[in-house]
């Protein structure tokens, strides 16, 4: 059996830190801490379930985080 492959490290960074921020500025930062995927979605949104590493998710709702978390 093929070993399980070990997920690449997170960015040392608090999700939470971007709850209030501009989205497109939040993004950017993301990108800079390391953060390989940034994804803003509305309030709502209905998405799938799947984890990718380095991913992280913003909630936007008029031009402003309110939500983040990874994957």
């Amino acid at each position: 059996m093929a070993p399980i492959p070990t997920p690449p490290a997170q960015p040392d960074d608090a999700p939470s830190s971007y709850v209030g921020l501009e989205a497109e500025s939040a993004g950017q930062l993301a990108r800079e801490r390391g953060w390989t995927t940034v994804r803003a979605l509305p309030p709502g949104a209905i998405i799938t379930m799947e984890y990718l590493a380095g991913r992280l998710n913003f909630e936007v709702e008029g031009g402003t985080v309110i939500r983040c978390w990874p994957g």
